[in-house]
């Protein structure tokens, strides 16, 4: 199987986002304008339930989402995205040699993946030879290609989740002034991987992935700020996802244990939600860690955080905790039409928003 991966952009003034994702439509229409502005035509979430493919299909195109030339974004839970050392190879063998060395580290036989590279940083940085590699299986890709067969959609590009959120986090690096800095995003989202990434000069530097324990943006947090993560198993790295730079080889699967974060002792009558925030904690604070030592000409410029409608609390608990500036990352200015609708949608739709912003055409 052959596609095309968001490295090239085609223009058109209406554009559609979709993701596809556990009988899950979720997309946005949105319009571009100057400046780098998108008009949100409209946006949503639609579950297939108990309807037939035939019956969802009908549905879709009633909301009037037929025949557009239409962007995908896969979820984080839809494929692999590894680190590995640039193989000494010409550029357009890189495909085929990250191919042979991610076989073992691949959760599919390697002859059931399209994968695609792309490098990590912006070459600037000296020591820097290394890959982001993505693997999605094919049967997510003929999934998500027969939908869009089902409602004529032409099927453009098929991005993904950190190299969208990175296109958000650096629109407003710009808009702020600060794109040659390093500043990092952490979306969160119910149910889902919360991701965070971190970005400079509009290229990913690095990215990390935990799991979202059940509850976590309904809970209280914050109320025993001097709890400890207590509970092992509240926050969980995605362990594959963690970039080990201290070592030449794959970058996978690493311990921190040695690594420093504050983790004072929990007081008698600690709730579940304060240890579940203080995990939370934790384990930003420690990719913050392997950030300062990996890329120590590149201090953190702050970060970002999107928690739908509890960002501002959440920014303010972690600036506090990690002595960080941290802001919400609220990108209405940049997408008007964006702010109505439910919360959850708005949630669910926010990271498409950043395939929208694709603009570069390279050559690796």
């Amino acid at each position: 199987m052959t596609m095309r991966w968001p490295w090239i952009r085609q223009g058109s003034n209406e554009q559609l986002v979709v993701s596809w994702s556990r009988q899950t439509l979720v997309y946005v229409l949105a319009r571009s304008g100057a400046g780098g502005v998108h008009q949100v035509l409209k946006f949503g979430v639609e579950r297939q339930g108990a309807d037939s493919m035939e019956d969802f299909v009908r549905r879709l195109h009633a909301l009037g989402l037929k025949g557009y030339e239409a962007r995908v974004m896969l979820r984080p839970e839809q494929y692999q995205w590894l680190q590995i050392d640039a193989p000494a190879v010409a550029p357009d063998e890189l495909r085929s040699a990250a191919r042979y060395q991610i076989r073992e580290m691949l959760e599919s036989h390697v002859d059931d993946v399209t994968l695609d590279v792309m490098r990590v940083g912006d070459g600037q940085q000296k020591g820097t030879g290394h890959l982001f590699v993505v693997a999605a299986t094919n049967a997510v890709l003929r999934g998500v290609l027969d939908l869009g067969d089902a409602m004529n959609w032409t099927v453009s590009v098929i991005d993904v989740q950190e190299t969208a959120q990175r296109n958000l986090q650096s629109a407003l690096a710009t808009r702020d002034g600060g794109a040659d800095r390093a500043n990092a995003a952490l979306v969160l989202v119910d149910g889902q991987q919360a991701v965070l990434t971190i970005a400079a000069n509009d290229e990913l530097f690095y990215t990390r992935r935990f799991e979202l324990p059940e509850g976590f943006l309904a809970a209280s947090w914050g109320h025993g700020d001097d709890a400890a993560a207590a509970a092992a198993n509240a926050f969980t790295p995605v362990d594959e996802y963690v970039p080990d730079y201290s070592v030449g080889g794959v970058s996978y699967g690493n311990d921190y244990t040695g690594t420093s974060a504050a983790q004072p002792a929990s007081p008698a009558g600690g709730s579940m939600d304060d240890d579940k925030a203080q995990r939370l904690l934790v384990e930003v604070q420690r990719s913050l860690d392997v950030w300062d030592r990996s890329w120590s000409s590149m201090p953190l410029n702050g970060m970002r955080v999107y928690a739908g409608e509890r960002s501002e609390e959440l920014s303010k608990w972690l600036g506090t905790q990690l002595g960080q500036t941290v802001a919400p990352l609220d990108v209405n200015a940049l997408f008007p039409g964006f702010e109505g609708g439910a919360v959850a949608d708005q949630a669910q739709c926010l990271p498409l928003l950043g395939v929208l912003m694709r603009t570069e055409s390279r050559k690796l």
